[in-house]
């Protein structure tokens, strides 16, 4: 199926206008990004942070200071949980039962940026490629695995990638027409303030980030043009006081109210400590982001690997030549800083994306090279995640098992399709097929696998809070507070309370036997401890169940016992 064949099936003519692109290729994200949204569990441990931090902006109306716990957390600016609390907000306005624990509604600035994401590289597209070109990009930005994860995640990465894009959409348009005078000063003028409010609005998201890739790109194209002289029409002085008035009134604030030390933290403790070395044990040497490539950026990599010869052939071309500067410094930058985390050099898959698609367009993949063995990877990868997934759920005895059963035979016709494709070397029919490849195992990942039974064992902090509410049913409380001394992940904050205790087995015993109506999750390795801290306080303690799992962090195994203490007289 062609993309002409697709959209046609859809309601859209083979020269569509871009309003009907766009609605195609937002339905398309969406449809590519919603399977497991709402069910997914907070994802440990980066996620839960976040979504915690914006619960306890709610909680205490202080929306400047950002804070986990009672420990500040000076590592992001504030934009991402603004748009938190103001989804979660209008969530409780509208009656939304419990919304604050609801960590769907925390996600939604992220599903928005992703979608987002995929239409500014279309749009981006659209300054360097043709129209054909541009619909391909898109699709192939929509269906990577990395910018679907980032989608369903309460994170700010797919906020910064849609920033980076829709600022790098805004510069192709003046390189594009550098010493040509196609661009009146009125039509510089709305570039100029695109460009400036994607800096101040990734200045708020991420810091540094957006601002640095088009940076690089700048000077790289000024390097290769010997000129910079087309960057006049960014406006410059009127544009940077924009980002100023955008970004510094925040940073004025939380410079007072921690007396200096979030830009201490930010830019020492956190960007520098991932600079001198891997933090948080997420180092890697150079090359990893290249390796992770085919699995990130799935099932758009086999397809870029086609595209190399075409892109070194083109590379003094201008489009070329602007994604290249787009995509090649800060790529080098990622691969040189020791931390490494996959969501790093998602900014740049647009560009990836865009050289790709402009290789597909002028039917220029390298198919009459052995490399195009690589494009096995795209039916490879669907069949192999499809009978892992359900021989995983028939082996458990999961009912998730019937949905393989429906599944299969389409996944099967359309990886047939994509094989026919590739035998027949039409690039262009590729993209269709890869991104409903794509659609069926996402359905199948997120919407039946990571939210069925086969990972009920890694759902540790779901079920200890459905434990909580069954221990507070019984005990006549109000509210139970929690203790919690084996078990830390930020998931069980953002599930329980904020002031939840994570201090060790004997200070949990200590809690438990000085006051009513608590709870306390504990190991069994950490249950001598817990006994000798309660000391004369146990007799008002009850163990009442036990829940085994796997932590989702590491993978170690854990059997907590639930104990209660009830409210007085019971």
């Amino acid at each position: 199926m062609t993309l002409t064949e697709l959209l046609a099936r859809v309601g859209v003519s083979a020269h569509p206008p871009k309003r009907g692109v766009a609605v195609v290729l937002a339905l398309l994200a969406l449809a590519l990004f919603l399977p497991g949204f709402v069910s997914l569990q907070p994802m440990d441990r980066d996620e839960p942070r976040f979504a915690q931090a914006t619960k306890q902006m709610l909680e205490t109306g202080d929306f400047v200071a950002i804070r986990f716990q009672t420990e500040a957390r000076n590592k992001k600016p504030v934009g991402v949980y603004w748009l938190q609390a103001g989804f979660v907000a209008g969530a409780e306005a509208l009656g939304v039962p419990q919304a604050r624990a609801k960590i769907w509604l925390y996600r939604l600035p992220s599903l928005i940026g992703a979608v987002a994401a995929v239409l500014l590289t279309w749009w981006a597209a659209l300054a360097l490629v043709g129209e054909g070109a541009a619909l391909i990009a898109a699709m192939l930005m929509a269906s990577t695995i990395l910018l679907g994860v980032e989608a369903r995640l309460a994170k700010t990465d797919a906020l910064v990638a849609a920033t980076v894009a829709a600022a790098m959409g805004a510069l192709a348009r003046l390189w594009m027409a550098r010493g040509k005078e196609l661009l009146s000063n009125a039509r510089q003028w709305r570039l100029a303030a695109i460009f400036w409010v994607a800096l101040g609005l990734g200045l708020l998201i991420k810091g540094p980030i957006t601002p640095m890739v088009p940076a690089f790109a700048s000077l790289a194209l000024a390097i290769h043009a010997r000129s910079g002289g087309w960057l006049r029409g960014l406006k410059p002085l009127a544009g940077l006081l924009l980002c100023l008035l955008m970004a510094a009134p925040w940073f004025v604030l939380i410079m007072i109210a921690t007396k200096g030390a979030f830009l201490a933290d930010s830019l020492g403790a956190d960007m520098m400590s991932k600079v001198a070395g891997g933090q948080e044990s997420h180092g890697a040497p150079p090359g990893a982001y290249l390796g992770a490539f085919f699995v990130t950026a799935w099932p758009m990599a086999p397809l870029t690997l086609l595209a190399v010869p075409f892109i070194w052939r083109t590379r003094r071309e201008p489009a070329t030549a602007f994604l290249l500067a787009w995509l090649v410094p800060a790529w080098l930058l990622f691969e040189a800083v020791p931390t490494k985390l996959p969501h790093y050099v998602l900014p740049l898959f647009p560009a990836i994306a865009i050289l790709t698609a402009a290789a597909i367009e002028k039917q220029a993949l390298a198919l009459d090279t052995r490399l195009r063995h690589a494009l096995w990877l795209i039916p490879g990868v669907a069949v192999i995640l499809l009978l892992v997934g359900f021989i995983g759920t028939v082996v458990l005895g999961a009912r998730a098992g019937l949905v393989f059963y429906a599944m299969a035979p389409v996944v099967f016709w359309q990886a047939w399709r994509v094989s026919q494709a590739i035998r027949a070397r039409a690039a262009e029919a590729l993209v269709p097929g890869g991104a409903l490849l794509a659609l069926f195992c996402y359905v199948m990942v997120y919407g039946g696998v990571m939210t069925g039974p086969v990972f009920q064992p890694f759902a540790l902090s779901p079920r200890l809070a459905e434990a909580r509410a069954r221990a507070q049913a019984l005990s006549g409380c109000p509210d139970l507070a929690p203790a919690s001394p084996g078990y830390r992940e930020p998931s069980l904050v953002f599930l329980t309370r904020t002031d939840i205790l994570f201090d060790g087995p004997e200070a949990a015993g200590r809690f438990m036997g000085q006051g009513a109506c608590r709870i306390a999750f504990i190991s069994a390795v950490d249950e001598p401890a817990f006994q000798a801290g309660m000391g004369d306080g146990a007799a008002g303690v009850r163990l009442l169940e036990r829940l085994a799992g796997i932590n989702l962090n590491g993978g170690r195994k854990l059997d907590i016992g639930v104990y209660l203490r009830q409210g007085e007289g019971r």
